[in-house]
C-alpha cells in the first residue's frame, strides 16, 4: 500500500521509513502534490496533525501527518507545539542555546518528545490516529550530530546520552514518532488486512 506523508521534512520521511512495515510504501506528499503553507496553529499536536490531513484530503490517496514537538516541564510546557515554529528563521543549535540558556540554573530537567500520528483512507473516509511520548531530561550542553532538530538536548529516560549522540538504531525504537508510528501501522493493518 502506498502511503503519503504530508511533510517537507526529508529527515521526518527518513525516520517513518525505517519502521515501515512489509507491504507498505511511503513518500512525500510533495511526490503528487505542491506543499501548501499549512498554518499550525491547532494549540495540540493531534490537532495540528489534523490539519495536515485535511490540507490534502481532496488530493485522493492515503495519507499520514504527524505533528511532535519537545515539552519541558520547567518551562511550562515550552516550547510544545509550537517546537518548529520557535524561532522559525534560526537553526536549531541556535534554538536549543536559548533553551539552555533559559535553564542555566534550573535543577528540574524532565522533558518529553510527544507525536501525534495520523493515517487517513480517502476510499473509505476512514481516519486513524494516536500520541505518544518519550520520556527524559534536558542535557546541560548540546551533543551530537546524529538525528534532526532537538535530538542535542534530549537524553531519553534510562540513558545517559542524547539522541544526538545514540543515533538512528537506538532512537528508532524509543523515539516518539517511533513509537506512534509503529501503534499506527498496527493499526492500519488491522484496517487494510496486510500483514
Amino acid at each position: 500500500m502506498k502511503l503519503y506523508l504530508v511533510t517537507s521534512n526529508e529527515n521526518k520521511l527518513k525516520e517513518v521509513r525505517l519502521i515501515l512495515p512489509e507491504g507498505f510504501d511511503v513518500e512525500s506528499i510533495e511526490a503528487i502534490a505542491p506543499m501548501k503553507d499549512i498554518v499550525e496553529d491547532a494549540g495540540t499536536f493531534f490537532g495540528n496533525s489534523l490539519k495536515k490531513i485535511e490540507a490534502y484530503r481532496d488530493v485522493g490517496v492515503p495519507l499520514l501527518a504527524d505533528d511532535s514537538g519537545l515539552v519541558i516541564e520547567s518551562l511550562g510546557g515550552f516550547p510544545g507545539v509550537n517546537s518548529a515554529r520557535f524561532m522559525q528563521n534560526s537553526h536549531y543549535s541556535e534554538k536549543m542555546q536559548i533553551i539552555l540558556d533559559r535553564m542555566v540554573n534550573e535543577e528540574n530537567r524532565a522533558a518529553r518528545f510527544v507525536c501525534a500520528a495520523l493515517f487517513y483512507d480517502p476510499s473509505n473516509s476512514v481516519l486513524v490516529g494516536v500520541e505518544e511520548q518519550v520520556e527524559g531530561i534536558i542535557a546541560r550542553k548540546q551533543t551530537g550530530e546524529n538525528g534532526f532538530g532537538y535530538d542535542p538536548i534530549f537524553v531519553p529516560q534510562g540513558y545517559s546520552q542524547t539522541f544526538g549522540v545514540l543515533g538512528d538504531s537506538v532512537k528508532k525504537e524509543l523515539s516518539h514518532r517511533g513509537k506512534a508510528f509503529r501503534k499506527l501501522f498496527s493499526l492500519v493493518h488491522l484496517y487494510t488486512g496486510k500483514k
